[in-house]
């Protein structure tokens, strides 16, 4: 990645406030009743201090490092009208992800394995599902699985009426 861009934190200040939330209109929930205590840090987190305006000209600089629909021609679907840190990018296509095969030796992938698994544990834990997938490979087909599950919700349910999706 270049260095042309500083870190957030290395144009952290002390005592610089980039916004300060308003009263609570609402009754305060306290982290510890909907977060397992295993998620919950035990010190504060290193933040950095910085004013609205260094914030603003940081992450403007910043997506304009990133190709998109903002930016230039982009004729693919809806899997990729996001935001794609270059980070992302470089690791994806390291050789241990970028290479892997659908038939290649299960011994050969395990650390891939592990950071899948672990990633779908803690979306299953912090969503409170019973399961997540990983599979959908791109918008159609995240889309597609979507209206797979709710036809199953659905017969699960007994309701074999409805067969149109109204969008």
């Amino acid at each position: 990645m270049h260095k042309d861009q500083p870190l957030i934190f290395e144009l952290s200040k002390p005592g610089r406030i980039g916004y300060s939330l308003p009263e609570l209109d609402v009754p305060a929930v306290h982290v510890e009743d909907v977060v397992p205590a295993d998620y919950i840090r035990t010190e504060e987190p290193e933040l950095p201090e910085v004013s609205e305006l260094d914030i603003m000209r940081h992450y403007t600089a910043l997506s304009k490092r990133n190709h998109g629909v903002d930016s230039g021609f982009y004729p693919l679907g809806s899997c990729t009208m996001k935001y794609n840190p270059k980070i992302n990018e470089n690791v994806a296509r390291l050789a241990g992800f970028a290479h892997i095969h659908p038939l290649q030796p299960e011994e050969t992938v395990q650390g891939a394995l592990e950071l899948m698994y672990d990633l779908q544990e803690h979306l299953k834990e912090i969503t409170g599902m019973d399961a997540v997938t990983l599979q959908p490979a791109a918008g159609a087909h995240g889309e597609w699985t979507g209206l797979m599950m709710i036809r199953a919700y659905h017969e699960a349910n007994g309701d074999f009426h409805r067969t149109k999706v109204i969008v």
